[in-house]
């Protein structure tokens, strides 16, 4: 391939057709690499735009052999951003072309020019780029799997808490609320808006009898949550569950409601089947730092299946 030849588009969202086309060259790069390049926010941003996105479309002719999402929401840490390279375009400096398009784009959008990288899977060739453009990891995030019939505990649930399902429409605002709370510290997730909720009840995936609420059984106030998800079998792969978040009110914590909830939602999801297929393992995600959680989800059965690093400069 000519980088003569190539060029890089960026537009503040993808039609659909580009959409579609870069959704189908991740699949393929999941597929070589055994780990998605893009993350489930960027997806859904690609494919129904936000104001704070910008994707970055890499043409050779008229076919699409690469891409980058950024995202300049965070403006505590700076814009983030996700790329990657069609398998069978790599190899030419194409990832390097990116990587330097986006951080000029970032430097547009931020006055100090930062850009934080996600690379998911820890693949050697990242590791390469990232050095040799001055980024350094600062960042890891798991995903721990589960085996299916791994015993789940039975906890006691706390006289003063009962356990109900999420009703959308109803809960919406005060889960927001809660959520907000719950991940103050964490602004990928704490971030959430009302927009952020519905496009995620509109996926094929959600059900909100998998999606558990905890509330105090005087005042009916939220005190925490545990949403589970499922994904279809791939070829690689039987179908999964997931452990989608599970957060607690900073107020209620030291209750065990943390692993109470996680526990309902992993009962769940071993009663759950796919087209007719039961869940081979269910997957969670959580920071390699967050040590009091790593502990809960080992002795819970789960392994460290794959690695993202977070890069920045």
């Amino acid at each position: 391939m000519d980088l003569a030849d190539v060029s890089i588009e960026t537009v503040n969202r993808a039609s659909a057709e580009d959409a579609s086309a870069v959704l189908a060259l991740a699949e393929a790069a999941a597929g070589l690499d055994g780990a998605s390049p893009l993350s489930e926010q960027s997806r859904l941003e690609l494919r129904h735009g936000a104001p704070s996105a910008r994707e970055l479309l890499v043409r050779d002719g008229a076919a699409i052999v690469g891409f980058a999402h950024l995202d300049g929401s965070d403006l505590v840490d700076g814009p983030s951003a996700e790329l990657f390279v069609a398998p069978a375009a790599r190899g030419a400096g194409l990832g390097r072309a990116l990587l330097e398009s986006l951080a000029a784009e970032a430097a547009r959008i931020d006055e100090a020019g930062r850009l934080r990288v996600w690379a998911h899977g820890k693949l050697p060739a990242a590791e390469r780029l990232a050095a040799a453009l001055g980024f350094t990891a600062f960042r890891e995030l798991w995903q721990m799997r589960r085996t299916a019939g791994t015993p789940v505990p039975d906890l006691a649930m706390p006289a003063d808490v009962r356990l109900r399902t999420f009703r959308p429409g109803t809960d919406d605002k005060a889960w927001l609320a809660l959520n907000a709370k719950a991940f103050a510290h964490h602004p990928e997730q704490g971030a959430w808006t009302a927009d952020d909720l519905g496009r995620r009840f509109a996926e094929p995936w959600f059900d909100p009898a998998g999606f558990f609420l905890a509330e105090d059984t005087d005042t009916g106030e939220l005190l925490g949550f545990h949403w589970t998800k499922t994904h279809p079998a791939t070829a690689d792969s039987g179908p999964l569950g997931e452990v989608y978040v599970v957060g607690v009110d900073p107020a209620a914590q030291g209750r065990g409601l943390g692993a109470l909830l996680t526990s309902v939602g992993l009962r769940h999801l071993a009663q759950r089947t796919v087209e007719g297929r039961p869940l081979a393992e269910t997957l969670l995600y959580v920071d390699a730092d967050n040590e009091a959680a790593v502990k809960v989800y080992t002795r819970l059965g789960f392994r460290v299946h794959t690695v993202d690093v977070m890069y920045r400069r």
